[in-house]
């Protein structure tokens, strides 16, 4: 049996047509798509239509132009559509075309080919994929079971082991690297995404569209945790219920205020008299003078912070009202569209979970449970190769600047 279930319309359009051929009617109509339907209601002036995430069609003809958005009774269970409900069904007459579109940016106008949204992309790249649920039931159909390694086991084990599984494959295996385009405010801060583990790439974008990276303050700052509040001695002040008072951080609004061109070097003349009393100028204007510059510094793209008492992460001051692109880990988990894995590295869940398994039930012989750690590691090793995409035509166009001459 083929794996591929959508048609070539349902996947590029994302509609799903049906045509009523009993004479008698038809109230029901089963959709396939790789994406489920969401229904919220029909009636498109009621607050829960706009959860649809599909609009409903019908045309006597069929021909292009002729339907009409359907907005008389319907409900949805389970990818299946009832006209009026499913306890009082309402027939559609026989030769209605009826037309399932998955919403677009537009509203979910069927034919409109250059209106593709969110939910049509959905399935876009999907095979490539497959869902945590169907590797679940996957793995209890191949080890666990009579004659198999694994005599009996619990769904909500498998369930449990296979999250944990995801969490740690997403870290440094599958391709779990999310981001956002984000504006700078004033504030010179913005909050970390909501399943945010860890940055990889912090870049800004400049007029052409090109990423110019940012780096973290390393050494140069920090974002205090803390920031209580003292008396004139010293001693932090507490409050009512005998907890410390939490004042704003003068360490962060110094950097805020900050010349960035004082640490990258690339000083102008409205710099240097500030520059001759805090670095100690000695009257020599060459600007050649600034030998051994540390190159962890010498960066004129700004530099960031992670912000952990806020869980923001804060810019340097240059980069107020600039277009960034914040490139993060996330654990896979977050989101049910996440919650799947490549088939690529298929295999490496199922010999996971199967090690998880076997390691935390008593009484399993350690060679057992360590020729599982060993095929687990083995078959993530390989998973990990497989995604590393990397394409021999990409190393040698690169490697061709290796006789590049260099001018002194």
């Amino acid at each position: 049996m083929s794996l591929v279930t959508e048609t070539n319309q349902q996947y590029y359009q994302g509609a799903q047509p049906f045509l009523v051929s009993d004479a008698a009617g038809q109230s029901s109509f089963v959709t396939n798509f790789n994406t489920n339907l969401v229904f919220g209601s029909y009636d498109n002036t009621e607050t829960n239509y706009a959860l649809n995430n599909f609009k409903l069609y019908t045309s006597t003809t069929g021909l292009p132009g002729s339907f009409t958005e359907y907005t008389s009774q319907y409900e949805v269970n389970n990818n299946t559509i009832y006209i009026g409900t499913q306890a009082t069904p309402v027939l559609l007459p026989q030769y209605t075309y009826v037309i399932v579109q998955l919403k677009t940016l537009s509203g979910g106008n069927y034919g409109n080919q250059d209106a593709f949204g969110n939910t049509v992309e959905d399935n876009y790249g999907g095979y490539q994929y497959v869902t945590l649920n169907d590797a679940i039931d996957n793995f209890m159909v191949g080890y666990v079971g009579d004659g198999k390694l694994i005599q009996t086991a619990k769904k909500s084990d498998v369930l449990f082991f296979a999250k944990r599984s995801l969490q740690e494959f997403s870290y440094d295996t599958l391709k779990s690297i999310h981001s956002q385009e984000l504006t700078v405010p004033a504030s010179l801060s913005i909050v970390l995404p909501q399943d945010y583990v860890n940055y990889v790439n912090v870049s800004w974008i400049d007029t052409a569209g090109v990423k110019r990276p940012l780096f973290p303050t390393n050494n140069l700052t920090i974002a205090p945790y803390n920031t209580p509040v003292q008396d004139t001695t010293g001693i932090p002040v507490q409050d009512n219920f005998g907890e410390n008072v939490e004042g704003t951080s003068i360490i962060e609004e110094r950097w805020k205020n900050l010349n960035i061109n004082l640490l990258n070097n690339n000083l102008n003349l409205d710099d240097w008299a500030y520059f001759s009393e805090a670095y100690g100028y000695n009257g020599n204007w060459n600007l050649g003078q600034f030998y051994g510059t540390d190159p962890q510094y010498a960066n004129v793209n700004g530099y960031f912070t992670i912000n952990e008492r806020e869980g923001k992460m804060s810019f340097s001051s240059d980069l107020a009202d600039r277009l960034i692109v914040l490139e993060y880990i996330s654990d896979g988990l977050a989101y049910d569209k996440d919650t799947k894995v490549p088939k690529l590295a298929e295999e490496a869940l199922y010999a996971s979970i199967l090690h998880y398994i076997v390691s935390t039930r008593a009484n399993q012989p350690e060679y057992l449970v360590q020729r599982l750690r060993r095929d687990k590691s083995s078959k993530l090793r390989n998973a990990k190769i497989r995604l590393s995409n990397i394409k021999l035509t990409e190393i040698v166009q690169v490697m061709r600047g290796k006789s590049k001459w260099i001018k002194h």
